[in-house]
């Protein structure tokens, strides 16, 4: 049986249209990569992918990465959105990168 629950709990509790979907990441830069070029590929990879295509990133790393991205806003990334960020570390040359499935952030 459904339970109604009101607009503002709906929302509290990140479900039903306050649901939100996003994606883990992971990449390595390549043994020998300097802090300076490991610094502006990320740079470029939050101004060129994350910010420009309104996601949100959260993740750290030095030579192996891995963090979460979702939308900047409530709202559900797409395999497209996962298919940008694959093609964007590939054409960058960075090794080993791996993306999860879509799963709901609060939840999963």
């Amino acid at each position: 049986m459904a339970t109604q629950r009101s607009r503002r709990l709906r929302k509290k509790m990140h479900i039903d249209e306050f649901q939100e979907i996003g994606f883990s990441v992971a990449w390595r830069f390549p043994e020998g990569t300097s802090e300076e070029q490991i610094d502006s590929v990320v740079d470029l990879f939050i101004e060129q992918v994350i910010d420009a295509n309104g996601l949100a990133f959260d993740g750290s790393g030095y030579l192996a990465w891995e963090g979460l991205i979702c939308l900047q806003e409530i709202g559900k990334c797409t395999d497209a959105h996962q298919a940008l960020v694959r093609a964007w570390l590939e054409e960058h040359k960075l090794e080993a990168i791996r993306t999860s499935d879509l799963f709901d952030i609060w939840w999963d």
